[in-house]
């Protein structure tokens, strides 16, 4: 495989996506030559032409230049014009993952993986070390308010990324700390079996060093805490309803803010506020309680730092407040997401919670159908869109009004189905009322419709 410290012009196919910017971002910000293409404009691909990268809208040959190596992910099919241009020029193809594990290799890596909540867990971890000194090289999957993008290169020792384990890419690495979330069956395109997606956050943890690595692992988490007799390396534990080496206490909700009490072995190290609701985020602030304080960070600071933290863009975003409607956008789409985001907004007080679902990918919606039938309990209202394919073919018979029988069949809750996003901005603006939470909710595009109606009614903000 190439060396990236001998090269200096890169090119990325698909520069635009959410993973593969983050690391052009950090090249550019290293002094490489960035150049890259994407099927569609959008302002990610403006952010980075700004930067200085060459960026292409639609994929040839000839957007490859004087690339002396080409970037692509998993997305990129086989059949590319500029992949197969790239090998027939004998031009080196890396993997995404391969250019995240060089980055990782400047400094003292700091992993997150887990089913859900990377992306917050990683961001506030990057908020706390930002907010410390340390100057952290930031990889994350999501924008974050406090960065204007979803990476930094930081000139500290540390680099926090969040490990994707979609494709099993995250067994590249060589973390200095491993947080694992949770373990759940997702990405069984790729893993098959759920015994083979434990398995391979096992081989994760092993990947650490064996004498100075450290994995901080959610204890609330049945599969994770079934692995901890197996684990070889120093670990620590966090979590509510387990026992753990953190753990959270006297949780309330003081002024719109999640309030609690961080013990470690038993001993109250302080308060918490945060402003992001719910009990999976209380587990996400522990975990970097515990990878924070592994380095030498007080608590005082890190809470400090977590006072400030508003959430990744997407994590339980407001959108905004018309008519005294709530307008918040999450993107929670799997049913394990989707039960902590609705029971986190039920937790918050007397609003009626409406929720609008469009199903991400096929196959995981037709896998996981019963899953999904039971996952909206928390919501008053429902209404449910078409699949948003993520460049899947359609299943015969698996949509959006498939769905929306299976969960009348399981629960009998309260469901419509509306299969466009006009017909919901319609439903919406006929059927909202007063003291409404409208949660807009999955990993497509279904915010575009909570944006409209803010717009359409006239933001109070």
């Amino acid at each position: 495989m190439v060396d990236l410290d001998k090269v200096s012009r890169i090119h990325f196919i698909g520069i635009g996506g959410v993973g593969m910017r983050a690391i052009a971002n950090i090249f550019i910000d290293k002094g490489y030559s960035v150049s890259g293409s994407d099927a569609k404009e959008s302002a990610a691909t403006a952010r980075l032409r700004e930067k200085g990268a060459r960026v292409h809208i639609g994929h040839s040959a000839d957007n490859l230049k004087d690339a002396e190596a080409v970037v692509i992910s998993s997305a990129i099919r086989r059949t590319n014009e500029e992949l197969t241009a790239a090998r027939e020029r004998r031009i080196p193809v890396i993997h995404r993952s391969d250019a995240l594990v060089h980055i990782m290799g400047w400094g003292k890596a700091i992993a997150v993986a887990g089913a859900h909540g990377k992306t917050t867990t990683s961001s506030m971890l990057g908020q706390v070390f930002l907010e410390s000194g340390t100057d952290p090289t930031l990889v994350i999957g999501g924008e974050v308010d406090y960065l204007h993008s979803n990476s930094v290169l930081g000139k500290g020792e540390y680099v926090i990324a969040e490990a994707d384990e979609s494709d099993g890419s995250f067994l590249k690495e060589h973390p200095y700390i491993a947080v694992i979330t949770n373990i759940d069956a997702d990405h069984m395109d790729y893993y098959g079996t759920l015994a083979n997606v434990i398995h391979a956050f096992k081989e994760f943890i092993n990947r650490l060093d064996p004498v100075e690595g450290l994995a901080v692992l959610c204890a609330d988490d049945d599969r994770v805490r079934a692995l901890l007799p197996e684990v070889d390396r120093l670990y620590v534990t966090y979590g509510i309803e387990a026992e753990a080496d953190y753990r959270a206490g006297n949780i309330g909700y003081e002024e719109g803010k999640l309030v609690f009490d961080v013990f470690y072995h038993e001993q109250l190290l302080g308060p918490l506020a945060l402003n992001v609701p719910g009990n999976h985020n209380i587990l996400n602030a522990l975990a970097t309680v515990a990878a924070a304080r592994s380095c030498g960070i007080g608590f005082d600071e890190i809470a400090g730092a977590l006072s400030h933290f508003h959430g990744a863009k997407r994590r339980f975003q407001t959108k905004g407040h018309v008519r005294d409607i709530w307008v918040v956008d999450d993107y929670a789409h799997h049913p394990t997401e989707i039960n902590a985001t609705l029971s986190a907004a039920r937790s918050m007080g007397t609003h009626r919670v409406v929720c609008l679902f469009q199903p991400h990918r096929y196959t995981r919606t037709q896998l996981l159908a019963d899953e999904f039938s039971r996952a909206f309990v928390c919501a008053d209202k429902l209404i449910l869109t078409d699949i948003y394919g993520a460049g899947e073919e359609p299943i015969p018979g698996v949509d959006g009004a498939f769905l929306t029988e299976k969960v009348k069949a399981a629960t009998g809750q309260d469901v419509a189905y509306v299969a466009t996003k006009d017909g919901l901005l319609n439903y919406l603006r006929e059927n909202a009322r007063p003291r409404d939470l409208i949660l807009t909710m999955g990993a497509g595009d279904i915010y575009k419709v909570g944006e409209a109606f803010v717009a359409a009614e006239g933001s109070e903000r």
